[in-house]
């Protein structure tokens, strides 16, 4: 039985060899077909399972982490400033941003040294007076290729913050945020003294008469001024609409600028400059400011100015109005100036940076920045943004003050040309010297400063 069962055996193996001897040589279609389908299913299996690898472990980037460093450590500014890092460390995954704060001025020098050292932080805020300096000196890094990519960028800011960005037409930082200047007057003294608070002045010559009606005078001693030109450059600079110093050199002594330094020097001659500094004397800050005080009745400061007046202030009370005119015509110009973002030259992820720049100057992120801190900032399409009227009704007003506000860096051969223009003009102000003779010696001294650091 057990032979038997072994035969059956050897049988069925050599019929089963035999089948597929023949099966292996044949050359009739259908086994052609049953092969190819064979080797295209194997074919689709494998890339499907290629495909489930490459679905199941995608290539991994390391975030990258960078270093930003800005001024603002204020109990007011610092929030903003972190709450947007960190809303743009939330909106992707692929980069993530530390603020540190460095105290204002000392984080600029710090940036010089670790510039030298070759260890640069990522990203810094910093003046936009003075960008053609730092890319003069390769201290900052050339934005163009990153800006070649999407040339729309330029077209987010005001053209003169754009314009004192550039050195020798190339860009080496985005504006942030800026300022400008104009009037702010109490209606409620402009009613005291009978002047009509929807009516303020248009002229340097109405704003004297209506100062002076809002002068209080006890004998020589003052108790309100209407108005003060403490500023006086903004007006040698309202006079003819140009700085006394941009980037193409000094501007000093035109004759629209000697008719204006004798404008801001009557002030003194008709009070007495001892009574004014006696007055002076007493002013301080936030609740103690003069105009929140009642001791001006009119005052020339920036869109954040709003801050005291909302904090310390009936908004409904306060009036608003461009720099008046030197004459009908000739302008309502101010001046401004604001803080850039700029990365430092040797920055070890520049691509990132940027990307972090974009978002730092996109619509959400600036609208955000005026909203809380009543700022001018550098995107129109945030500045124009109706909502930040609700909160700020000073909002708009400062938008559209921007069209009469003058933004210029500094030339190269004179970043301290205040040093050798100031003393002179001073030297008028004090009583010593005439307007003309002081706006010469200026231009003079800034022209000689420049000409010897060619």
């Amino acid at each position: 039985m057990k032979n038997a069962k072994k035969s059956l055996l050897v049988l069925s193996t050599v019929a089963l060899s035999g089948s597929l001897l023949l099966t292996g040589c044949g050359s009739n279609g259908n086994n052609a077909q049953e092969n190819q389908s064979a080797n295209q299913t194997s074919n689709q299996a494998s890339n499907q399972t290629g495909n489930a690898a490459a679905t199941t472990t995608p290539e991994v980037k390391e975030k990258v982490t960078l270093d930003f460093w800005a001024h603002w450590g204020s109990t007011t500014r610092r929030p903003i400033i972190e709450k947007i890092v960190s809303d743009f460390n939330a909106s992707q995954d692929h980069i993530h941003v530390n603020y540190s704060f460095q105290p204002f001025g000392e984080g600029w020098t710090k940036e010089l040294a670790a510039v030298a050292a070759g260890n640069p932080p990522d990203v810094i805020i910093q003046d936009i007076f003075t960008v053609g300096q730092r890319a003069a000196k390769k201290q900052a890094t050339n934005l163009s290729e990153y800006i070649n990519q999407d040339p729309s960028i330029k077209d987010r800011f005001f053209p003169q913050l754009w314009d004192a960005s550039l050195y020798n037409n190339e860009p080496y930082a985005l504006p942030f945020n800026t300022d400008t200047r104009f009037l702010y007057y109490s209606k409620k003294a402009f009613q005291e003294a009978g002047l009509d608070p929807n009516s303020p002045p248009k002229t340097w010559d109405e704003l004297l008469a209506d100062a002076q009606k809002l002068d209080k005078l006890n004998g020589k001693r003052i108790e309100r001024l209407g108005f003060y030109p403490d500023d006086w450059g903004l007006f040698l600079d309202n006079a003819d609409g140009k700085l006394m110093m941009d980037k193409n050199g000094p501007n000093f002594n035109s004759p629209a600028k000697i008719d204006a330094l004798n404008w801001v020097m009557s002030f003194n001659e008709r009070l007495g400059k001892s009574n004014v500094d006696t007055f002076k004397a007493t002013f301080g800050s936030k609740q103690n400011d003069p105009f929140v005080v009642g001791k001006l009745g009119m005052t020339i400061q920036t869109g954040t100015y709003f801050a005291q007046i909302k904090d310390f202030m009936n908004p409904d009370d306060i009036g608003y109005a461009p720099v008046p005119e030197m004459k009908a015509g000739s302008g309502n110009w101010t001046y401004g100036g604001g803080f850039v973002l700029e990365i430092p030259y040797g920055a070890k992820h520049p691509a990132e940076s940027f990307e972090f720049m974009k978002y730092m100057t996109d619509v959400a992120a600036q609208k955000y920045w005026s909203q809380y801190l009543f700022d001018n900032v550098a995107n129109q399409a945030a500045a124009n943004d109706p909502e930040l009227s609700t909160n700020n009704p000073v909002s708009k007003f400062a938008t559209d003050n921007m069209k009469w506000t003058l933004v210029s860096p500094v030339p190269n051969n004179a970043p301290d040309y205040t040093s050798v223009s100031n003393p002179n003009i001073e030297s008028a102000l004090a009583g010593k010297t005439d307007a003309k003779t002081a706006l010469d010696k200026a231009q003079s001294a800034v022209q000689d400063l420049m000409d010897s650091n060619k």
